[in-house]
């Protein structure tokens, strides 16, 4: 990680090089400083999160983007204030029932409308998650990945386009019919890699043609996020059970103030950080200690979570007498990506926060 000299404007690499310095010339500008397209800096470090930095002195609208920005204290009143009027406007009880009964519903509607040359390929992920790259190189043996929410097919269908592995298998479910159907019609769909299932993660059944402890990878990317808080011991038990010991979980979601969260209207309030959009799908704002304590299991054991309803209970009860719900990962880490965007038009700041996370199931001998 680079540290930041804030008395001089200095920035140092690990090493101790210097990466930029507040008075750097035109015919020295480093790479994240450069307005010249064959000048651009591409990191490679996993959850390093970019390296522009906003210093002092600099003008804020000279970019489009910084890195690591943070808000001020002033913009954290404002953001409370929208917040406030949000909570004042929420949805009616009626709306509410009634997109938390059928969100697949939602999400189908969604699809219908956005096929998959709506959405960019994620080619970024094997940057992100080292693992994603690891599980396709040739020779690795066998391999299984199971894709959370695979929607049009923008994420497994890049991984497996630089796969080597002959024996690499990716299960892509999604609980939208239409995204499952979006991913079969590709001419890149080939069961000899890839199986597309319908499938909820908060279900209390397992995909079809996994059980429990033979995944290697669970990617997950904004999708947790469109769970009712309700479903959360759910659908982190079900990766448990699925996951072997050693099974790595990569997850990317959205952070508490981040612009969505902020710019959402009257109307669309459900629940604390819990909204429905537009489109009717809905989505939930974490935080970072709220997510370490999710999928550490602290969140369930504490008593302060409560499951669902009596039904769903009721159901949990009868899961057969040799699974009992622990759904306990070791958090390898857990980022904050924050990026200031800026409108240079309009001389508008905006801020965007999301959560990057590796959860590892443990291994029998690393358990007290």
């Amino acid at each position: 990680m680079a540290t930041l000299d804030l008395l001089t404007g200095t920035m140092f690499s690990t090493t101790g090089d210097v990466l930029s310095t507040a008075e750097n010339t035109p015919d020295n500008i480093p790479p994240h400083r450069s307005h010249d397209a064959s000048n651009n800096l591409k990191r490679s470090d996993p959850f390093q999160f970019g390296s522009r930095y906003l210093l002092p002195e600099d003008n804020p609208f000279e970019f489009n983007a910084w890195d690591h920005v943070e808000p001020s204290s002033e913009d954290l009143v404002r953001f409370e204030s929208q917040i406030e009027a949000q909570r004042a406007a929420p949805v009616s009880e009626f709306d509410c029932n009634r997109f938390n009964t059928e969100p697949e519903k939602w999400w189908n509607k969604f699809y219908a409308n956005n096929t998959s040359h709506f959405f960019k390929d994620r080619k970024w992920l094997q940057q992100e998650f080292p693992v994603l790259k690891e599980v396709t190189q040739k020779n690795v043996g066998k391999k299984t990945l199971l894709e959370i929410g695979a929607g049009a097919g923008n994420t497994c269908f890049p991984i497996l386009r630089s796969n080597e592995n002959e024996e690499l298998m990716v299960y892509a479910c999604d609980f939208s019919q239409k995204a499952i159907d979006l991913i079969r019609e590709s001419e890149v769909y080939d069961e000899k890699h890839i199986k597309a299932e319908v499938w909820d993660v908060a279900s209390l059944d397992l995909p079809a043609g996994l059980e429990e402890g033979n995944v290697d990878v669970v990617l997950m990317v904004f999708i947790f996020s469109a769970l009712h808080p309700t479903q959360w011991e759910q659908a982190v038990s079900n990766i448990w059970r699925l996951l072997k010991p050693g099974g790595e979980m990569c997850f990317r979601d959205y952070g508490r103030g981040d612009l969505a969260q902020v710019r959402m209207k009257k109307g669309r309030w459900m629940e604390e950080n819990f909204y429905i959009r537009g489109d009717g799908t809905r989505v939930y704002f974490f935080g970072q200690d709220e997510l370490k304590d999710i999928w550490s299991g602290e969140l369930f054991r504490s008593g302060r979570y409560h499951a669902s309803n009596e039904d769903h209970e009721n159901e949990l009860a009868e899961i057969t007498d040799d699974f009992k719900p622990a759904p306990t990962f070791d958090v390898m880490s857990l980022g904050v990506d924050r990026r200031l965007l800026i409108n240079r038009h309009k001389q508008l700041k905006m801020y965007r926060c999301w959560m990057q996370g590796r959860f590892v199931k443990p291994r029998p001998n690393d358990i007290e």
